[in-house]
């Protein structure tokens, strides 16, 4: 059972999934992985992981599995084994001296476990309440809310209906009724000696009349998620009360009562927040004008937030809605203004639109165009001092610093939210009351890290090396020569006016491009076959030339250990999913980029790919461009690498990959020299 309060400025949320509830996958994280450096012989087993950080990650009882293991292959798919966090940032997991001894490779991997969870039954849960809270004066405080929740059902029942908004005879009867209540009780049934926070109460009872569609909206998505954990048995569950208040918005206890005819209905729309905060606070909040910026995910829930409590619905306010993106047909799930009938039209206008059909006295101005340096014109000072605050819902930490300078610089508010799988954050800044927007460490970790060339091209060794090699591979082959040859033809400055390597390096590139153009989409295929053969086979062979598996170092330990996994040669199969599928999309990028149609027909692709020879290997490119390069990336490691094989007359840049396979006999009746060859 999941049961939630009306949307009150304090909010009650109930879980009860029984007696004895497993959950198959406690957290959302992905099990832990980390590389192995080193397995000891002996009892109990030392294993020292190739980052001593990762050691960290783990704790006392954690159950792992190995795989991937040279020497000590015992270990390789064995059930899990429970390890040990030691001081030195070791491993200790079980004997292991019987084992063979290790020598290389390996990847250890955390094993979920699951977790069985009992509740109690509401009419137990109500007078022994286990709420979620950080601190002993959070759990007073959730407590003095659950004796208030309690004297308001009781109010109520008794009564027929909710106190009066600001009513202080009702207010009082609330406290009373509270004061009543059977005391609390601890996890083993003994009466909780709590001094009840009467002036917590009566706050909670002087606006109980209202309903906030903030509040809804973020106590429904809570309990939402508490239903698809019951159904799905994914993450752990609230245990078992959660008490949400946002009390501090107002008037403190002590302060005279307001005017009750600010609080009474008007038969509009709002009564519900005039209740809870006057009709005159309704009025300035119809209108504030404001800036959102970003229309995803957030800034559609921002939006429709704006809409329903009526900020910038009359007078003067309004919303503005930053955003240059266009609807995609991705953004579909989570981005719940847009409908499939909008893909393609500019978010900021659907949003808009979408927005006033929710409260027809909203003015929303949508706006195209990104907040950066670029569009100070557009968003200036004079644009500045006519917004009263600044809402944010970015997706990269460098605009959320630029949005937070500007609002800095002009003295606005800002509020900025974001989120990351189940987590989210959400915080206000306020110019010289509240500190700064300062990103995480870890988002300025992320921006500054670098990896060295040569790893990341020959020896990788995390996932994040094999996303940087995707990201170098795609803008190399299909975006960096495009965009020069591009700059280069609509440049004022002709190329008569370079000087000397100038011209030479771009004419260079122009005849490189221009001789490997492809005229079909038989072309494209045969040029994505051979980076196939290059990158995946070829290219791990000249690789493992120059550094053969059993290649060992000066102080004996084998050069491919540790960090470096030796790579293994793919053979090129036309029915394996994952290399037609590489073919079909580099294909089409480079049908693209040459303006040529492309083609999702993977059957007459799988059809034309077996009537095609596989490339020549001596006209492709060497995966080392020269001798320095070479000794580069033996230096990383230690090695003095042996003779070079003979390497073609050109640098091997990824664009000019070339394929030796026939065009077919109308348009090449000759494999690819190397004098074809731009030779960059």
């Amino acid at each position: 059972m999941t049961s939630a309060s009306p949307p009150l400025p304090n909010r009650q949320l109930f879980c009860d999934f029984g007696e004895n509830f497993t959950v198959q996958e406690p957290t959302e994280a992905e099990p832990l992985t980390a590389a192995i450096q080193h397995i000891s012989q002996g009892s109990p087993g030392i294993l020292t992981l190739r980052e001593q950080a990762d050691a960290h990650h783990f704790h006392n009882g954690d159950l792992v599995t190995f795989s991937g293991i040279e020497g000590m292959v015992e270990l390789n798919n064995c059930a899990p084994w429970p390890l040990r966090v030691r001081e030195d940032g070791t491993l200790e997991i079980e004997d292991t001296s019987t084992f063979s001894r290790y020598l290389r490779g390996g990847v250890i991997t955390e094993v979920k476990k699951s977790k069985t969870v009992s509740h109690e039954p509401l009419d137990v849960a109500l007078l022994q309440p286990r709420v979620v809270a950080q601190s002993s004066q959070e759990v007073h405080r959730a407590h003095c809310l659950h004796q208030a929740f309690r004297a308001l059902h009781k109010f109520q029942e008794l009564s027929g209906r909710r106190p009066q908004p600001w009513d202080p005879v009702d207010t009082e009867m609330v406290v009373d009724l509270a004061r009543a209540l059977e005391p609390l009780k601890g996890t083993e049934g003994e009466p909780l000696e709590e001094q009840l926070d009467e002036a917590l109460v009566r706050t909670v009872a002087l606006s109980s009349a209202g309903s906030l569609s903030p509040m809804a909206a973020m106590l429904g998505a809570v309990a939402a998620q508490e239903v698809l954990k019951a159904i799905s048995r994914k993450f752990m569950p609230l245990d078992q009360w959660l008490y949400f208040d946002a009390l501090d918005c107002l008037p403190e206890d002590g302060e005279s009562f307001p005017n009750p005819e600010d609080y009474a209905p008007r038969g509009c729309r709002y009564d519900g927040q005039i209740a809870v905060f006057g009709a005159h606070f309704q009025e300035r909040l119809s209108h504030q004008h404001y800036l959102l910026v970003g229309a995803g995910a957030i800034g559609c829930e921002l939006l429709k937030g704006f809409a329903l409590v009526g900020l910038g619905a009359g007078g003067s306010g309004g919303v503005t809605v930053a955003d240059m993106d266009h609807v995609e047909r991705s953004n579909l799930s989570r981005q719940f203004l847009f409908r499939p009938q909008d893909i393609g039209r500019l978010k900021a206008e659907v949003a808009a639109e979408a927005a006033h059909r929710l409260n027809s006295d909203l003015l929303v101005t949508p706006l195209p165009y990104q907040l950066d340096p670029t569009t100070e014109h557009i968003y200036g000072d004079n644009f500045f001092s006519s917004v009263d605050g600044v809402a944010a819902a970015l997706d990269s930490f460098q605009a959320r610093r630029y949005v937070a300078a500007r609002c800095t610089h002009y003295l606005k508010p800002l509020l900025e939210a974001g989120t990351k799988g189940t987590w989210g954050s959400a915080c206000v800044f306020v110019p010289h009351l509240t500190e700064g927007y300062r990103a995480p460490a870890s988002a300025a970790a992320s921006e500054d890290t670098s990896y060295p060339i040569c790893t990341v091209r020959h020896f990788p060794s995390t996932a994040e090396h094999t996303l940087q090699w995707a990201r170098d591979e795609f803008e190399g082959l299909f975006r960096l020569f495009a965009e020069t040859i591009n700059r280069h033809q609509q440049a004022l400055t002709p190329p008569a006016d370079l000087d000397g390597p100038q011209m030479l390096n771009l004419l260079q590139v122009v005849l490189g491009v221009l001789r490997e153009r492809p005229q079909t989409w038989r072309d494209c295929v045969v040029w994505a076959l051979g980076h196939w053969q290059l990158r995946f086979h070829y290219g791990i062979e000249q690789l493992l030339r120059h550094f053969p598996p059993d290649k060992v170092l000066e102080d004996g330990t084998p050069f491919w250990s540790g960090p470096k996994q030796c790579p293994q040669p793919l053979e090129f199969d036309a029915s394996q999913d994952m290399h037609l599928l590489f073919v079909l999309a580099a294909a089409n990028l480079y049908a693209q980029m040459h303006g040529l149609p492309g083609s999702q027909d993977q059957t007459a692709l799988k059809d034309l790919l077996q009537l095609l020879p596989l490339p020549d290997p001596q006209y492709l490119a060497p995966i080392f461009a020269s001798d320095l390069e070479l000794t580069l990336a033996s230096a990383e490691f230690g090695e003095v690498p042996g003779p070079r094989s003979p390497k073609l007359p050109h640098k091997g840049l990824t664009l000019s990959l070339a394929c030796a396979a026939e065009r077919g006999p109308a348009a090449n009746s000759r494999p690819l020299r190397p004098s074809d060859l731009p030779f960059l």
